[in-house]
């Protein structure tokens, strides 16, 4: 190969490196990519407050009128039928925690897009009207 061929080859892979560069590029700048990292990161702080709102104020409630109990303390304990020292710990008490968590935050999210969609309702009546 001559070094007219080489250069032109060398030339040919800068470009279509560059190419993927500035896709890739283009793609990070578009706004639906910048809107999930934000949600992503909003979501992980709903959680942690989700997660306060069920163990610290919601379970209490729910133990107390469940008689005292404490659900996170809820579990059966399986002996080792093999003869062994360790035991299987099924924890039901967390199962349940974490289902109430599940239902508030489905609830939460449920209640955002119902008044999304109530805004949106709104803003299209009205444009219907201007027109």
């Amino acid at each position: 190969m001559d070094k007219k061929a080489v250069k032109e080859k060398m030339v040919a892979v800068h470009e279509k490196n560059s190419g993927f560069r500035k896709e890739f590029i283009e793609f990070i700048n578009r706004g639906s990519v910048v809107d999930l990292a934000v949600g992503v990161a909003v979501g992980g702080a709903f959680t942690a407050i989700v997660n306060s709102l069920v163990n610290d104020i919601v379970m209490p409630i729910v133990g107390l009128i469940g008689g005292g109990v404490d659900f996170r303390d809820l579990k059966w304990v399986i002996p080792n039928f093999f003869g062994g020292d360790t035991e299987a710990v099924i924890a039901y008490g967390n199962f349940i925690q974490t289902a109430v968590e599940f239902l508030i935050i489905a609830w939460v999210i449920f209640m955002i897009i119902k008044a999304m969609n109530r805004i949106n309702r709104k803003k299209d009546a009205k444009a219907k009207k201007a027109l």
